[in-house]
């Protein structure tokens, strides 16, 4: 197994789209989800394939910002890995890799969102070294 993270470009990034829609838990029909994919492909926003060799297995995003609290900021998204590739260290794996890759650009933290009944996400970054520092609200208008 040659685990391997790649930066996708615009054309090619809609190869993980099949991911997204598996984690659609707001059931956004495919369409809508199309569209806003694109949009986030032209704001702070890089989308990555995770690769076994040449063969896709998952995906993440990176959103880009500076926050005033942390400073440069990275944060994962939509991080997905298919089901007989999970449990092996590629989530690890893929965590030291966004680090590493964040210092390269100058980044001085790494948060993410995770929804509240994701037990096994939250077990996971504790052990990764993140901390919750609080909640996300959402109210659709």
């Amino acid at each position: 197994m040659q685990i391997t993270f790649q930066l996708l470009n615009r054309k090619e990034a809609s190869i993980i789209l099949p991911y997204l829609d598996i984690m659609n838990h707001q059931n956004v029909p495919m369409e809508i989800l199309k569209e806003r994919f694109e949009e986030m492909l032209s704001q702070n926003y890089e989308a990555f394939g995770i690769y076994d060799d040449n063969q896709l297995i998952g995906c993440f995003g990176l959103w880009s910002m500076t926050r005033h609290y942390c400073g440069k900021s990275l944060e994962p998204d939509h991080v997905y890995i298919e089901e007989n590739y999970q449990s092996k260290g590629i989530g690890a794996q893929l965590f030291k890799w966004i680090e590493a890759y964040g210092k390269k650009k100058g980044v001085t933290a790494v948060e993410l969102n995770t929804y509240v009944e994701n037990f096994p996400s939250h077990k996971f970054y504790y052990n990764q070294g993140f901390i919750a520092r609080g909640y996300h609200f959402l109210k659709k208008i």
